[in-house]
């Protein structure tokens, strides 16, 4: 019986990749304003009435293919942080693995701005929550860079917690410039230069 329920469980999982993966590309395609179930079930080759069973609302796959594209963002940026290279070239990959990728193919779509929007509406919840996720893990690695060069950062004013905090502000305040993806890139390395300079021995 476990073993059926197991085998029952994977198949439903498979079931909703597929539904998150047509999604995504149906909201890439028409944007969320056009795009009804009808079209959603349709590229992920379920039945309408089975595409209700999985969820109540177009609203709650939208939530559903947001939360997805945040972990894996998570679990790449992470695993870019653990890679071996120097201090910046990890972070700046980490950024990328975490930001940059994650939003390219939104903002190539001519529906991204609505998109974007209708994110903020949506599922601000979700993305607060991988901020916070994603400050605490890079907030972490700069903790430990610190204390491998014997930098106390409190003596200079600063914290790991606050430079990460600052990081992630200034990806914001380039979002709301409509800076994005390889616009971003240059800024980013300049502020990964100034916490090298938090960083360097006197």
């Amino acid at each position: 019986m476990s073993a059926l329920k197991d085998n029952e469980k994977k198949m439903e999982d498979a079931k909703r990749a597929r539904v998150l993966e047509g999604a995504m590309q149906v909201f890439l395609a028409y944007g969320f304003s056009r795009t009804t179930m009808d079209d959603i079930a349709r590229a992920a080759e379920i039945s309408r009435p089975a595409l209700y069973l999985l969820f109540r609302n177009k609203a709650d796959i939208f939530r559903a293919v947001e939360q997805d594209l945040l972990r894996k963002s998570q679990t790449n940026a992470c695993a870019a942080l653990r890679e071996e290279g120097a201090f910046p070239d990890r972070l700046l990959a980490a950024l990328d693995q975490a930001l940059f990728q994650l939003l390219q193919k939104v903002y190539e779509s001519p529906h991204g701005d609505e998109l974007v929007d209708f994110n903020n509406q949506i599922a601000a919840d979700l993305v607060a929550d991988w901020r916070r996720h994603m400050v605490e893990r890079f907030a972490a690695f700069i903790g430990e860079e610190a204390e491998r060069r014997g930098i106390k950062l409190e003596d200079r004013g600063l914290s790991a917690q606050s430079l990460a905090e600052m990081l992630f502000d200034m990806l914001a305040g380039l979002k709301a410039r409509g800076k994005r993806g390889s616009q971003a890139e240059p800024h980013c390395r300049q502020f990964i230069k100034l916490i090298e300079l938090a960083l360097k021995q006197k």
